[in-house]
């Protein structure tokens, strides 16, 4: 009995635990409840990637969630859709082209050095007149951060700091180039041509961008932001793009929500109907499952949607499934003659089995689901996988932990509260004995 009251407090404290989360974690919700931006991706080819593989996709959507994250929004989703294609969901964000502004750009940073002819003047393009340059071997590749200041003029400034090995190429480059220009480009585009006074040490340089206005704050956070996410390994154009409202969002959240409370009163009551005490108490572990999980929800950020939500309430019938299954059992235990105490004990072991059959084949389509579904099945999955893992633990350790609390180890003196007539106990033991009577006699039935 010592072990029992031990374990329910661990069961009070985890429940308070559960609340605690709940009260100061936000709720993650998908873009079908809150509404956000939907934008359909397609990778292009270039001179140097002739062919999409599967490996330049997962880059390409490895680069892509880097570049969502910076627009710091939670819950986005990026998927791959096809060979080519990339589905990216930025809930809470309406506003499409702030997603294509980070999400259509290459972000390739490049330095050139000038084309110089044999008395060391940079050449100018015939047609344009434009200053000619080629590339030198440095790339944004080579940086290892990026972020926003500002110069003794007050303009927004871009710093750079390359790793290792970038810093000895720009070193390199720097002392090739005192007194000459050198340029830098971002996404093929000249942003800063500055005249190189002196070589550079340290692996650290600062874009002030062209003109004299410089940057703008919104274009030195952008690049940033880009730099920081990585250039992407090929170009992406975006070849859709819609979004979901809010209202459409809401208006399911409330049918989610009375559709939940509907079924999970009936289920209540069913219980309470069927097994009396023994189904109050699968009532208050059911509460207790759903403390527990949408806790869990909570602490590992999981993104609730609509899908996510039916697997939410598919898992409760999952977790009341299993109490029927253990209180059936410990009814015709009774029946049989066994003490109460007995009666659960063994309730619960033989239904233990067929509990464990059956969710571990649930589990492993969840698993299946998964790993091979779409982001939508994925949330569905995800949700009743969890759901099923909580549920095995408050009906066999909750569940039988009041049980026994309850009933302690007496007799039962009210067969009533297991829904059961007083009649009912011990027929089961009388009828087998009087079946191996008859057989004794050669008495058929």
């Amino acid at each position: 009995m010592k072990n029992k009251i031990i374990m329910f407090w661990v069961i009070v404290a985890i429940v308070i635990g559960s609340v605690f989360t709940i009260c100061n974690k936000p709720t993650k919700l998908g873009l079908d409840l809150v509404g956000g931006a939907r934008i359909m991706l397609e990778a292009k080819t270039t001179n140097s990637v002739a062919k999409i593989t599967p490996d330049v996709m997962t880059r390409l959507q490895t680069a892509i969630e880097k570049r969502v994250n910076k627009l710091g929004v939670s819950e986005t989703s990026v998927a791959q859709v096809g060979d080519k294609r990339l589905l990216v969901e930025i809930p809470g964000v309406l506003d499409t082209k702030q997603a294509e502004r980070i999400l259509g750009k290459t972000a390739q940073l490049e330095f050139k050095q000038p084309v110089l002819d044999a008395k060391g003047i940079q050449q100018r393009d015939p047609k344009t007149q434009r200053p000619m340059w080629i590339s030198a071997d440095l790339t944004g590749e080579d940086l290892k951060d990026a972020n926003l200041g500002t110069n003794q003029a007050g303009q927004w400034t871009v710093s750079l700091e390359f790793n290792g090995k970038g810093a000895q190429k720009f070193a390199e480059l720097t002392e090739k180039l005192v007194g000459k220009p050198m340029a830098i480009y971002f996404d093929g585009e000249e942003i800063s041509a500055p005249v190189i006074n002196e070589p550079i040490y340290g692996g650290k340089a600062e874009i002030s961008g062209g003109g004299d206005s410089g940057f703008s704050p919104e274009e030195a956070k952008s690049m940033v932001d880009l730099l920081k996410a990585g250039a992407l390994p090929v170009p992406s154009e975006i070849i859709q793009e819609n979004t979901v409202g809010p209202t459409l969002g809401a208006a399911s959240i409330d049918k989610s929500k009375t559709a939940s409370i509907i079924g999970i009163g009936l289920i209540i009551l069913f219980m309470i109907m069927a097994y009396r005490l023994p189904g109050l108490i699968a009532d208050i572990a059911l509460i207790i499952y759903g403390i527990i999980l949408f806790a869990l929800f909570k602490l590992f950020g999981v993104v609730l949607t609509l899908a996510g939500i039916a697997g939410f309430v598919l898992s409760i019938g999952m977790a009341v499934d299993a109490n029927i299954l253990i209180f059936e059992r410990t009814k015709e235990e009774l029946r049989s003659g066994r003490n109460l105490f007995t009666a659960i004990n063994s309730g619960f072991d033989r239904a233990w089995t067929s509990i464990f059959d059956s969710n571990m084949t649930t589990l492993l389509t969840c698993v299946i689901l998964y790993f091979l579904g779409t982001s939508v099945v994925k949330g569905f999955a995800l949700t009743l996988f969890i759901g099923i893992i909580v549920s095995l633990f408050t009906a066999i350790t909750v569940t039988r932990n009041f049980m026994h609390l309850i009933f302690g180890t007496g007799e039962l003196k009210y067969p009533a509260l297991f829904g059961l007539k007083k009649e009912e106990i011990g027929q089961a033991a009388v009828f087998e004995e009087t079946k191996r009577e008859k057989a004794r006699f050669g008495i058929l039935e």
